[in-house]
């Protein structure tokens, strides 16, 4: 167990700002953290020409600002103001995070979170899993995580009855991220909606190419040489949310569908866990339909 002091010693404030670009943005972060007394142990910039914004993530000790992070949340809101910030914000890495995993019956994603939760890996708490079918209730509590499960009918009111109770049973915990680690149901609009910029998806393959169901087959029938996975933001629109992470793995003529499927798992739960990472991190940025990703 790490001493409470090293503990405290190892806390960071993390800012994230997105912003229209222009001259002078780093000189006015800079100068507003030594003004404060912030040490800045890490910091990412990122001028995009095509959107013309700009963006930043700035890693501070958290204990060279007097009134810690509070203090250092109120006082950036007038910067921020001042450079026409579309997003900020200022995290402490001292305040655990959340998440929430859905699931079907594919259990390989979320062995991986699990597993890198309980090596004190994944740097949030597995507070739920909700699966739409049991098989994989044993697998969370073996982990001593609770388990819901909620079936999800074929029928519009049965699909909405379920959601809703899905929809209670997530916001219960309150996630900093809703993570769905091959659940095989399509997630209503409105809940896109609500968790946006929270709802991550890990998706059998490479997108854009391939959207939808059975990728693998897609793939195997288009006789691709390369398979992927991607995990990205969820938004109304299916498969084609926000990307965050992805990767490859080469194939050739002699995979079948069920031999590229059976391989893509180790790229899957490997995306998928880096992904969450990024986003538990803050690292992730939004810039409309891409992401800016501070690695």
């Amino acid at each position: 167990m790490t001493p409470a002091g090293d503990r405290e010693a190892d806390r960071r404030s993390v800012l994230t700002l997105s912003c229209p670009d222009t001259t002078g943005i780093v000189a006015r972060i800079s100068g507003f953290l030594a003004e404060l007394g912030g040490w800045i142990v890490e910091a990412a910039y990122h001028s995009d020409p095509d959107s013309g914004r700009f963006f930043t993530r700035q890693v501070i000790r958290a204990g060279s600002v007097p009134g810690g992070v509070e203090r250092l949340r109120e006082s950036f809101g007038a910067v921020a103001a001042d450079l026409g910030a579309d997003h900020w914000q200022v995290t402490d890495t001292g305040v655990g995070k959340r998440v929430v995993v859905l699931v079907s019956t594919a259990g390989h994603c979320l062995y991986e979170l699990l597993s890198r939760w309980h090596a004190g890996e994944l740097g949030a708490d597995i507070a739920l899993v909700i699966g739409n079918h049991d098989r994989l209730a044993p697998v969370a509590r073996m982990f001593g995580v609770p388990f819901e499960t909620v079936p999800v009918p074929g029928d519009d009111a049965g699909r909405r009855s379920a959601f809703d109770r899905i929809r209670a049973l997530v916001d219960g915990q309150d996630p900093d991220a809703v993570v769905l680690a091959r659940f095989m149901q399509v997630v209503p609009p409105e809940l896109c909606d609500h968790w946006a910029g929270r709802l991550i998806n890990i998706h059998h393959g490479f997108l854009p190419s391939f959207r939808g169901a059975r990728p693998y087959h897609q793939a195997h029938q288009r006789g691709v040489k390369i398979i992927g996975a991607t995990c990205h933001y969820v938004t109304a629109e299916l498969d084609a949310g926000p990307i965050i992470e992805q990767d490859v793995i080469r194939v050739d003529h002699t995979d079948s569908a069920a031999a590229m499927a059976l391989r893509g798992r180790d790229i899957e739960k490997a995306v998928l866990a880096r992904g969450l990472e990024y986003h538990l991190q803050d690292r992730v940025l939004l810039d409309g339909t891409r992401t800016i990703v501070f690695r």
